[in-house]
């Protein structure tokens, strides 16, 4: 008798929690479902699960509890019981969340631990803080609300800090990227200073992807959430955003480096990756800061399919590990 057949009940939910992953990556992200299609099969849905529960994550916090009417208290409950959901799922390896379930299936293989988790969920929490000031105000030092005073009426805008962002930008995405690193090590010999490498690469590519999406995301960021996330003042000014695209792509150029290090079926989707968000970075640094605050800058599909093709070709070139 086959395990599968041993065992109907968790099998059949842990494909269906699998496939809920997967629903998620290709709802939300176009750039990372591509991607990810090109990692090989032993990784590819590890790090749908991985996706998944940071993406569900990052709702809680950026207006699915707000939208569906919980105040301000209700909000934070909502995201700690799905924190807390997180932990006891790791505990025992099953969740009656799907999504929390696939996850913890990833994070006991590949040994994710609380040592990443936590401060994914800190920079979550951070977004839960409100962006208010006035009397007896007490905003978390680094993390700044600035009243913009604009005629339209909008929320007052929270700025970051370069220690702030530093804090946030490891929590919210360089643990990502080495929570991605431990299931492509899955079954790797790597000596301490080649894994040392590989990390510095991971977190430099997670820091690259979140600060282009600030910068993509300025508009929503700060007319929906009151965030902003690049500068501790209201708004971006143009000699700050070329600076933040030059610091993209010394950390694009970092990740990069260490690409020839990962298993041979995880390096063209890290290269797809890579080079998808280095197109958008080109594009937001041909794009007014004023514009950016007015509209979304987007790869086209075209594009995307390019790069792909590029990275395939690539990682083709290469010899087998």
């Amino acid at each position: 008798m086959s395990p599968q057949s041993r065992h109907p009940v968790s099998e059949l939910y842990r494909r269906t929690a699998e496939r809920a992953a997967e629903a998620v990556i290709t709802s939300y992200s176009t750039s990372f479902g591509l991607a990810t299609k090109l990692l090989g099969c032993s990784h590819r849905q590890h790090i749908r699960n991985i996706y998944a529960l940071v993406r569900i994550a990052d709702e809680i916090v950026d207006g699915l509890a707000a939208e569906a009417g919980l105040a301000e208290v209700e909000q934070r409950e909502m995201f700690e019981q799905f924190a807390a959901a997180t932990h006891a799922a790791l505990r025992s390896g099953i969740s009656d969340n799907l999504i929390i379930h696939a996850f913890a299936r990833t994070a006991r293989s590949a040994g994710i631990c609380a040592e990443l988790i936590d401060p994914f969920f800190a920079s979550m929490r951070t977004d839960l803080e409100p962006a208010v000031s006035g009397p007896g105000a007490e905003p978390d030092a680094g993390s700044r609300p600035d009243r913009g005073g604009g005629e339209d009426g909008r929320r007052d805008v929270r700025g970051f800090d370069a220690q702030a962002h530093a804090d946030y930008v490891y929590g919210s995405a360089e643990v990502v990227g080495l929570m991605c690193l431990k299931v492509f090590l899955i079954d790797c010999d790597r000596t301490p200073a080649e894994v040392e490498r590989l990390e510095h690469g991971a977190r430099q590519l997670g820091a690259a992807f979140q600060n282009v999406n600030f910068l993509r995301d300025l508009a929503d960021d700060h007319q929906r959430l009151g965030r902003s996330y690049l500068t501790s003042r209201d708004r971006l000014t143009e000699a700050e955003k070329a600076a933040w695209v030059a610091t993209i792509r010394q950390q694009l150029a970092a990740s990069h480096d260490a690409i020839a290090g990962l298993p041979k079926d995880a390096r063209t989707a890290v290269r797809c990756a890579g080079a998808l968000f280095t197109a958008l970075n080109d594009r937001i640094a041909a794009t007014p800061v004023e514009d950016l605050y007015r509209h979304r800058v987007r790869v086209p599909n075209a594009v995307k399919a390019r790069l792909a093709a590029q990275a395939l070709m690539t990682t083709a070139r290469e010899g087998r590990e």
